[in-house]
């Protein structure tokens, strides 16, 4: 054997090992590509094939063993370069059914059968032996029909895929880019010299495609490492980049995580590259050392998370939105946004609105919006239900004597008191001014007259000290039940409760009045 030979041999083995090295490796990774890992797998197993019978074939002595090692050199062959399209569509997300791939197999399928059967019928070789002046392994051959339609079909798989990759290079994200161009570069390295081999520019007898491979594999194999060549599908590219403010996690069909952008990394500084292939929720429990808080599904949903880190704590919205091409299911987009700011503002105007700014307790507004549906309830299981107005006597007084800002104070120390001796089911808001209302739920009137006293003697003890001055003041309640009429509603209880709250007033005020008595407890 020459030592020409032996370096074509080496150049060709160095490409079947290059080739079968990168299929172990996403092989060994693939729980992070999913299905395009497959495509990519088939693909360079075929080159590998195609890479050793070339190499073996150049050992050989014999015409039968020459055709042997070309049927098997045809497997690999034949399929590498509509494989090598197939996997470009799929990166590009160009949908792929059974049908079509099938459809785009079948002529690699007949050139192998013609090849192993061409002695019988010579379309795809007229004439197939030994070269008679270089003899073994070099052959003489005279290409037939078929072989035309074989080598138009396989130059167009491998021009198809290099333009579909260059046309997509201009709405392509910076980032991404290296992958377009190892992908553009691998395709046009094997084409053209399969152009130039074809034209007879190499040396006779020898194949240089199986050669240059290695140099599309090195490629392969760089962007890979640097870019994580397959790792997002480009159907998720846009979403990822046009919400690039939001926190962003791709997953694949097998909730495992295959990507995150630069927003998910600042809003979970322990999110690193390490945590690729892990299912979704251990990843989220290493992240937040807490569960997933809800199910994660193929389909739209939003939801809103508290987490606390330290003593910050962050609220996000999470949208769960599923990547899908056609009535394919692609895997799943999990968006977290940074609604903290828009939380706050939304609770502060929510606390504006049902909550007194002065004491702090329930508004006239808040208090009707619970207390209905507490006395609905109650008159619906028969449960007592029972309600109180408190006034605050001569406030009017205070106000004159001792300026606004004082009795502003007072009516906060009148608040503070009533709250110390209430339980927290006990709905108490300011009802207007210096009145305020009080729901018992689950309570009597005689229950609620007991509370009410509590309260009287509470306020009547207590004394508000300001700039040296020691203020006392009292109150005067009226405690109303709601009767077993179904019709009576909860203004009407209400009004027999001011009525009640009238008479104590009328008859001297610090005292308790009940609207069915209308006595003194």
């Amino acid at each position: 054997m020459s030592s020409q030979l032996t370096t074509y041999i080496t150049l060709i083995c160095t490409s079947g090992v290059l080739n079968l090295y990168l299929g172990a490796y996403v092989f060994a990774k693939r729980q992070q590509y999913k299905k395009i890992a497959n495509f990519f797998m088939i693909y360079t197993a075929s080159i590998t094939i195609y890479c050793f019978a070339s190499a073996f074939s150049l050992t050989a002595d014999t015409i039968g063993q020459l055709k042997l090692w070309n049927i098997l050199l045809y497997i690999g062959m034949a399929a590498s370069a509509p494989l090598g399209l197939l996997f470009v569509m799929h990166y590009l997300g160009i949908k792929l059914t059974k049908k079509r791939i099938a459809a785009m197999l079948a002529i690699p399928a007949i050139s192998v059968l013609m090849v192993a059967t061409n002695d019988v019928h010579h379309l795809h070789y007229k004439v197939f032996e030994i070269d008679p002046s270089l003899g073994a392994p070099f052959v003489h051959q005279e290409i037939g029909l078929w072989y035309l339609i074989h080598g138009i079909y396989t130059f167009g798989c491998m021009l198809a895929a290099f333009l579909l990759v260059i046309f997509r290079w201009r709405e392509t994200a910076k980032a991404y880019r290296p992958q377009i161009f190892a992908l553009s570069i691998g395709q046009l390295i094997p084409m053209s010299t399969a152009f130039i081999y074809l034209i007879g520019l190499t040396p006779e007898g020898i194949d240089p495609v199986p050669m240059v491979i290695c140099a599309s594999s090195i490629l392969y194999l760089w962007v890979i490492n640097r870019s994580q060549l397959f790792a997002v599908m480009p159907i998720a590219k846009d979403a990822i980049f046009n919400s690039i403010s939001d926190g962003v996690f791709v997953l694949n069909e097998s909730l495992n995580l295959i990507e995150f952008n630069q927003s998910a990394e600042k809003m979970f500084p322990s999110l690193n590259a390490s945590l690729f292939g892990m299912h979704f929720e251990s990843v989220w429990k290493g992240l937040s050392e807490t569960a997933f808080p809800f199910e994660i599904k193929a389909a739209e949903s939003l939801q809103e998370i508290e987490l606390k880190n330290g003593l910050l704590e962050r609220v996000y919205q999470v949208r769960i939105s599923p990547l899908r091409h056609g009535s394919e299911n692609k895997g799943l987009l999990i968006i977290f946004t940074d609604i903290t700011e828009v939380k706050s503002l939304q609770r502060k105007l929510e606390h504006q609105a049902y909550y007194d700014e002065l004491t702090g307790i329930f508004n006239r507004r808040a208090f009707f919006q619970t207390s209905e549906q507490q006395f609905a309830k109650a008159k619906q299981m028969e449960a007592p239900f029972t309600v109180m107005l408190i006034d605050i006597d001569h406030f009017k007084q205070v106000n004159d004597k001792y300026g606004h800002q004082v009795g502003d104070q007072l009516l906060k120390h009148v608040v503070d008191i009533c709250r110390a001796e209430l339980k927290k089911n006990m709905l108490f808001a300011r009802y207007g001014g210096e009145e305020f209302v009080l729901a018992l739920d689950g309570m009597n009137m005689e229950e609620g007259a007991v509370v009410a006293e509590r309260l009287r003697r509470q306020v009547e003890t207590s004394f508000l000290h300001v700039d040296g001055n020691r203020i006392s003041v009292t109150i005067s309640s009226g405690v109303a039940e709601a009767s077993a009429m179904q019709g009576e509603t909860l203004y009407q209880l209400l009004n027999k409760a001011d009525l009640a709250l009238y008479a104590a007033k009328h008859e001297g005020r610090n005292q308790v009045k009940t609207h069915a008595a209308e006595q003194l407890v």
